[in-house]
């Protein structure tokens, strides 16, 4: 029997405009914008909350947008979606492709703000169905790691009510249609790492009287492919990546420092500071090694903790989405290795349900398949991904992604 939640959402979202919808998603992919400068994207969707009746305030952390809808007795819920773009740019081909050089949503980030717009809507037209009050937030700053505190640390729940409960989602590859869940840990932590080689330049002709930290580097990220090969357990899932190496000037000039930046992925506390700590010897035994001058210099610097459903909270959330779209589309595929700050909206403690929404058109994934020769994970490989220049979420999961939200958010809410 279909839940009240269920039917209510059904009937919230039977008549959704989806062509304006689509419109405003094309729109806000034409016109991304990067970290904390989310001023035209904040604008259009404090714009359209001001139409639907909620109290709304914006520049809460920077350029976060806060819309409140108080609906009588019940409970406080919060529905978040980021608004930041990338510096990436757009090779998708579509004929709504960024119009902003080397900027592009090539993290469905555009299609969040839709699918809350739109979700914030159908909940407004429909208060006659449900009690409480509703928060519906746009967020700065994701891809950075600073949107969700500088909201918190800005009097969010100061100016605000403290939710019960908060929700969100994100979109993802695999074929459109299918709602991912995990009552438990979903995202993982991510920590920045920057290593500094101090060495000793001089001309390229004379190396014996340099101390080349190039070279050191090189043996520097070479010996970091054997943290997670040589000191992790098996058991435990964790990924180290140099994403950034940059030393000198010239071809002839050999420098006196090199700069290593690279990122850790892990699920618990303790496998994090273990992999710290080889990072660490590693450098400082590489550098010494090299003769170095000095010890290298190794910062510690943005970080994303990990994020962990309640599991009570998640369980009902994918229990209405799976009266919503039929048990077969809501799946638990386990914890992934891509990392979130909405856990700091949580800010000590609130319960909360994340999950993903698979995006890839459908013609994209049949392809791959067909590439992939059946194999799954292979085909998964190889359609576009988050973050990549060809990352183009299906547009039939406009609508299904509103309503995500609408059941879930009225599975929290009182019902009349």
């Amino acid at each position: 029997m279909t839940s009240p939640a269920a039917r209510t959402a059904l009937d919230l979202t039977a008549g959704l405009p989806v062509p304006a919808l689509e419109d405003l998603y094309r729109d806000l992919h034409r016109n991304p914008e990067l970290s904390k400068r989310e001023h035209r994207t904040a604008g259009v969707l404090a714009g359209r909350l001001r139409a639907a009746g909620y109290e709304t305030v914006d520049g809460v952390g920077g350029t976060g947008v806060v819309g409140m809808l108080r609906n009588g007795d019940g409970p406080t819920v919060l529905l978040r979606g980021d608004m930041d773009a990338l510096p990436v740019a757009e090779e998708t081909g579509l004929p709504y492709a960024s119009r902003v050089p080397g900027v592009m949503h090539a993290c469905g980030h555009d299609l969040h703000v839709t699918w809350l717009t739109g979700a914030a809507d159908a909940l407004a037209a429909g208060r006659d169905t449900w009690n409480g009050t509703l928060l519906v937030v746009g967020q700065p700053a994701e891809e950075t790691g600073e949107g969700a505190a500088a909201m918190v640390n800005d009097g969010l729940y100061e100016r605000f009510p403290r939710p019960d409960v908060l929700l969100a989602q994100h979109a993802a590859p695999g074929p459109a249609g299918l709602y991912a869940h995990s009552p438990g840990l979903i995202m993982s932590a991510s920590t920045d790492v920057d290593i500094v080689v101090h060495g000793v330049g001089g001309h390229g002709s004379r190396p014996e009287a340099t101390v080349d930290p190039v070279v050191t580097a090189a043996y520097i990220v070479t010996r970091l492919q054997t943290v997670v090969s040589r000191e992790t357990a098996a058991r435990d899932p964790a990924v180290l990546t140099v994403g950034r190496i940059e030393a000198g000037t010239r071809h002839n000039i050999i420098p006196s420092e090199a700069h290593i930046a690279l990122n850790l992925r892990t699920q618990s506390a303790e496998v994090r500071e273990r992999m710290l700590a080889a990072v660490r010897r590693i450098a400082a035994g590489e550098c010494a090694a090299a003769g170095c001058p000095r010890e290298p210099t190794v910062t510690v610097g943005g970080s994303f903790p990990m994020t962990v459903n309640d599991a009570d909270t998640d369980r009902r959330v994918a229990a209405v989405h799976g009266e919503v779209f039929g048990a077969g589309a809501v799946l638990d595929f386990g914890p992934v290795m891509g990392s979130e700050d909405f856990p700091l909206l949580a800010d000590g403690g609130l319960p909360y349900a994340y999950w993903f929404v698979t995006s890839t058109p459908a013609e994209v994934w049949d392809a791959a398949g067909s590439a992939a020769g059946g194999d799954l994970m292979e085909q998964l490989s190889a359609v576009p991904s988050n973050h990549s220049p060809h990352f183009a979420p299906d547009l039939a999961t406009v609508g299904p992604g509103v309503r995500t939200l609408v059941s879930g958010a009225l599975e929290m809410l009182s019902p009349r």
